[in-house]
């Protein structure tokens, strides 16, 4: 099978991916998210034999080591949902606007979800997993709007270099908001900013599943998309006139991509690079493909946090770094490789 892409702006790119390919690539990433989970079950600050892990499963805590595997399963899934809904949420970023460093870290929407965050906290007395979740989903929808509106204006639309720069310069001025609405209240200050750093080691079952149903709807939204990124990759003229109604498509697409990052940010914080690197290689597997690169994309985030979160576990013992201090670490110098490119101009 080969799909031919007309760009108006890079001439004809072909991609040549047999579904077979597809098929097989997607079967080698389910059983690395697979192993990956059982890895993540059994390795820590005290590891579990194979017999203390089945027994865990299944909920016994007779010992410490069944205890800690309990104690390991949610913390597990929710590294599944996090990596997979910001997998996604890049993906669908990077085709509405077209732009190769598209990531909700890099365009400062998940600053912006900690901001509405610590904000509802601070001020509002904010306490519940799902207000969280709403205040998060506000305050990376009104950044996300923020950062697109600024890097359009002037000469050439919202090119890739004029969104990162927006949203560089959007996230520093976030990042100071959060500081002074943080400060002044050393009751929550020290909380927010072990939060500020990303993780998943305080999950529970009890914060994972009010954003089950953002998490599902925002997947849904995104992979329904498909069809519609795939006309928007063709320039907006060209999907106009096969009949694409280009700004239904951009925002729809979009309202997937925010619900994705709000949910994630609010309940393990603003992890970074996950939606910025995953999409990338994703392309190098499956193609341009979003009916293809979107699921693919999802796979892989939740690939790439679980082995963050196991990393993080092995290089601190008997402590550990939150996941997202390796995904900064493995993410900035692939932006930077990213950034140095000849070809950044447009997907």
């Amino acid at each position: 099978m080969t799909q031919t892409i007309q760009r108006p702006d890079s001439g004809v790119a072909t991609v040549r991916r047999p579904n077979r390919v597809r098929l097989l690539w997607l079967i080698a990433v389910l059983g690395l998210l697979a192993v990956l989970a059982v890895t993540s079950l059994v390795v820590g600050s005290r590891d579990v034999s194979f017999d203390d892990l089945l027994a865990g499963l299944r909920g016994s805590m007779d010992n410490l080591s069944q205890a800690a595997v309990v104690k390991r399963i949610p913390r597990t899934i929710l590294a599944v949902i996090v990596g997979a809904a910001l997998g996604l949420s890049g993906a669908v970023m990077q085709g509405v606007t077209r732009n190769p460093l598209a990531d909700p870290s890099i365009l400062g929407v998940n600053m912006g979800a900690s901001l509405a965050v610590v904000t509802g906290i601070a001020w509002f007395g904010l306490s519940t997993a799902t207000g969280y979740l709403w205040a998060a989903i506000a305050g990376a929808a009104v950044t996300a709007v923020f950062v697109y509106t600024i890097g359009s204006l002037g000469r050439g639309g919202a090119t890739p270099l004029k969104l990162a720069l927006a949203g560089a310069a959007t996230s520093a001025a976030l990042v100071s908001f959060i500081t002074a609405v943080a400060l002044p209240r050393g009751d929550i200050s020290a909380n927010i900013r072990s939060w500020q750093i990303g993780g998943v080691g305080g999950a529970s079952f009890d914060s994972i599943q009010p954003m089950l149903p953002f998490f599902v709807v925002g997947c849904a939204i995104s992979l329904m998309s498909a069809r519609g990124l795939n006309s928007l990759a063709l320039g907006d003229d060209l999907a106009a006139s096969l009949g694409e109604r280009v700004a239904v498509a951009r925002a729809f697409a979009a309202v997937g991509a925010v619900l994705l990052c709000g949910a994630a940010t609010a309940v393990a914080g603003p992890i970074g690079f996950v939606g910025l690197v995953v999409p990338h290689f994703c392309r190098l597997l499956v193609g341009v493909d979003q009916r293809w690169l979107l699921p693919f994309s999802a796979l892989t985030g939740a690939c790439l946090l679980v082995f963050a979160d196991v990393i993080g576990r092995i290089i601190a013992r008997p402590a550990e770094l939150d996941v997202g201090i390796l995904t900064a670490l493995i993410g900035a110098p692939f932006f930077i490789a990213i950034v140095r490119r000849q070809k950044v101009r447009a997907l």
